[in-house]
């Protein structure tokens, strides 16, 4: 992802103001883009393999299927850059050709979202951007990682292969994005992998990975985390031939001193920061994980096995009632309803959303009113997803990405199934370019930018709002794997896979209905003013 951060907010105060960019300043390690949560499978509470990305920032927010193919011998396949910023499905405006390589004989159906996520056969993938030293950078390379990511879900079936096969593209093509981090899970394992490029004058790329063992739950957020690797060990360890080779030829080591892959090729001081911190602390507690250290373990053995729904709950994280609570000193004295007595509380007017323009007047009124830290859940967040993979399933119904759009903290999930052939029309739009109507992502904003200005007020309602969808998804999948064995039995997997897509589509028209009526209800609360 890139390395600035651009949040698209619309200001509701009564005038109408189109929607602002507003530009974050971030040190060179931290370009705080994306959180990723991965759960290996004995650590799930029903045994399955969880990864998970929250796409924080102003990227594309539409997305569709794409079918798997057959093509001839001695075809090709073009690799691209722009395809991050396009407004729809067929847009080329921003997108150009760098090169091309051999097409694959056949490719799998995948979930096409800005950084492409699920395959057919239940390979997942998170992503978060890690940055590392800018002078790694090689722009001539071939591939940005959201073209690697597309290629290994067309390509390959397990987390192990689609490792392999991103190491010899970028050996062979090169490398040309930043530092970034890619959280691969099938429905055996979950890995854990970085990548940097090695200089403008060297074409390919070093990386590493690390496999997170089974019953131990992981997290990237945007700082390099991979310390020592034992190649030895081809069990739970992979890396380019070149990673030992290349840190000391560029002066990152001597050679002497253990060998730490974050301290060479990320350049940074810390290999973690709050949000890493947070969520570790909050599964495993007992470990007692000191916020001062210079490293954490880049997983740890969670105290109580993990739900697909404790994921989805920890992207929402906004950190209330602890010391990064960024509305804790923004307290109002409020008289009780039934006598005389006052009551001091959170103001309805805060939120932890808060822009720099209402953080900077805060605090220029009193300094240290409002604290900066950079939260889970973000309101520049363009979507986000859980991707749970379960091998005691058919693929089509076993490989899951539960979807939401906007911010995490204020917008439903819904199920898209490996074996779902396609997608509403509203997702092939993208929302982030204007307001559009026919976007499906403007359905949830609208409602969730209009709750913000009284998030006190609001809150409850929609809080509601998207447990009811997340019970409604757990209740409901069991009945949805049984009906899709049945019709797979009785009437083969093209029925199958039209039942999963009819459910997609019904579950996403129930969500989308519900934030259009709570928009409209938030625009009555509010007709007299904000």
């Amino acid at each position: 992802m890139i390395q600035k951060i651009y949040l698209p907010l619309l200001l509701f105060l009564g005038f109408s103001l189109s929607a602002q960019q507003i530009e974050y300043s971030e040190p060179v390690n931290d370009p705080e883009s994306c959180t990723s949560i991965m759960v290996g499978k004995a650590a799930t509470t029903d045994g399955s393999v969880i990864t998970s990305h929250t796409c924080d920032g102003n990227y594309r927010t539409w997305m569709n299927i794409v079918p798997a193919q057959t093509f001839e011998k001695d075809t090709t396949v073009g690799i691209y850059t722009g395809r991050m910023h396009t407004e729809f499905v067929s847009d080329q405006s921003r997108v150009k050709e760098v090169g091309t390589i051999p097409e694959a004989k056949a490719t799998y159906q995948f979930l096409n979202t800005a950084y492409p996520c699920l395959n057919e056969k239940q390979l997942g993938i998170g992503e978060t951007t890690i940055t590392g030293r800018k002078e790694l950078v090689n722009p001539k390379g071939m591939f940005m990682i959201e073209e690697l990511q597309k290629i290994v879900l067309q390509r390959c079936t397990t987390a192990r292969q689609a490792i392999q096969l991103i190491g010899e593209l970028v050996a062979t093509y090169g490398y040309a994005d930043a530092g970034e981090c890619l959280t691969i899970a099938d429905p055996k394992e979950v890995w854990h992998f970085e990548i940097f490029g090695i200089g403008p004058d060297q074409l390919g790329g070093v990386w590493a990975a690390v496999r997170i063992p089974d019953d131990h739950v992981g997290v990237s957020a945007n700082i390099p985390r991979i310390s020592s690797i034992d190649i030895k060990d081809k069990a739970n360890y992979m890396a380019s031939a070149n990673v030992f080779e290349a840190a000391r030829e560029l002066g990152y080591w001597d050679g002497k001193e253990p060998f730490c892959f974050w301290k060479a090729y990320g350049g940074g001081e810390k290999a973690f920061s709050v949000r890493e911190y947070f969520i570790l602390n909050s599964l495993a507690p007992s470990l007692n994980l000191s916020f001062d250290a210079e490293d954490l373990p880049i997983s740890v053995k969670p105290d109580h096995p993990v739900s697909v729904t404790d994921v989805m709950a920890l992207l929402r994280e906004t950190y209330e009632g602890t010391k990064w609570d960024m509305t804790q000193h923004l307290k109002v004295v409020v008289k009780q309803k039934d006598s005389e007595e006052t009551d001091t509380i959170i103001s309805p007017f805060a939120n932890p959303w808060m822009i720099p323009d209402m953080v900077n007047m805060l605090n220029g009124i009193k300094e240290g009113t409002v604290e900066r830290h950079r939260l889970v859940s973000v309101p520049q967040c363009s979507y986000s997803h859980v991707i749970q993979l379960r091998d005691w399933l058919p693929d089509a119904v076993g490989g899951i990405a539960w979807m939401s759009f906007d911010n995490p903290g204020q917008s439903p999930r819904f199920p898209v199934f490996a074996g779902t052939a396609s997608l509403p029309a509203g997702f092939e739009i993208c929302g982030q370019h204007r307001y559009r109507e026919d976007a499906t992502l403007w359905t949830y904003r609208r409602a969730n930018k209009l709750a913000t200005v009284r998030w006190g007020l609001t809150c409850e309602k929609m809080n509601n709002a998207i447990l009811h969808y997340e019970q409604k998804g757990q209740v409901e999948l069991p009945f949805v794997e049984s009906r899709y064995q049945t019709l797979l039995m009785t009437e083969g997997p093209e029925k199958a896979n039209e039942f999963l897509t009819g459910y997609t589509a019904d579950f996403v028209g129930a969500s989308m209905l519900r934030w259009k009526e709570m928009g409209d209800h938030f625009w009555k609360m509010f007709a007299r003013g904000f």
